[in-house]
């Protein structure tokens, strides 16, 4: 059976329709409608088999679940250099938030030293995508003790008029502003970042439940 009957059978078309609408930039006959749960548990079914195998070789693929899964297959690689070139491999073919939001290889906690090369190099790539998940991985990974001030330079550097490139660059800065908030705070003080992220990035900042109230009322002034 392949990873693409595997998907038909759990096919909702309503679910589709849905998943059409978050997103609206793919071509919404590329979407069979599967829920997240479900790929997932393809992926865990035929993670390490001749079958995931031979998908993981398979590039392009039609259908945006087939990405899905590829990317949760990617995760559980348990070799760092192998997790890698799979990742690099499959970056250029990434075209959704949904697909590049949703994996996260879960080797990365043990090879900080050697990923933050990789995740500088990602974020320079003028593939959308690729830039995203680079900044992803700084915010999952670099916001607790392995943080440095300059990972905020590196990404308020980016600078790229895309709606979504801009939104993880917020999505980042009101993370860091829960985790990180003395370094971070002078980069909405000094109004250091694009416009249009300064502003979202205070809105989800004050959204979240892990930013105080305290500095939340502060960050209002920073409108």
């Amino acid at each position: 059976m392949t990873v693409y009957e595997r998907l038909m059978k759990y096919q909702d078309k309503d679910y589709k329709e849905f998943q059409s609408k978050l997103v609206p930039n793919i071509n919404k006959e590329t979407i069979i409608g599967v829920r997240t749960p479900e790929m997932r548990n393809i992926a865990k079914e035929v993670f390490g088999t001749k079958e995931a195998n031979d998908f993981l070789k398979t590039l392009p693929h039609q259908y945006y679940e087939e990405n899905l899964v590829h990317f949760f297959l990617i995760s559980k690689i348990k070799d760092f250099n192998e997790c890698i070139s799979e990742v690099e491999r499959f970056l250029p073919f990434i075209d959704c938030w949904p697909v590049c939001d949703q994996a996260t290889p879960l080797v990365f906690k043990k090879h900080h030293n050697e990923l933050i090369p990789l995740i500088k190099k990602w974020i320079k790539s003028n593939h959308v995508y690729t830039a995203r998940f680079g900044i992803r991985m700084l915010m999952n990974e670099y916001l607790d003790k392995d943080f440095k001030e300059e990972y905020l330079e590196l990404v308020s550097s980016k600078k790229k008029d895309e709606y979504y490139l801009k939104m993880m660059q917020a999505w980042y800065f009101a993370t860091a502003l829960a985790k990180q908030y003395d370094s971070t705070i002078k980069y909405l003080e000094e109004k250091i970042l694009d416009p249009w992220v300064h502003s979202k990035t205070i809105q989800k900042a004050i959204e979240s439940y892990r930013v105080s109230q305290e500095h939340k009322v502060y960050l209002k002034t920073l409108k």
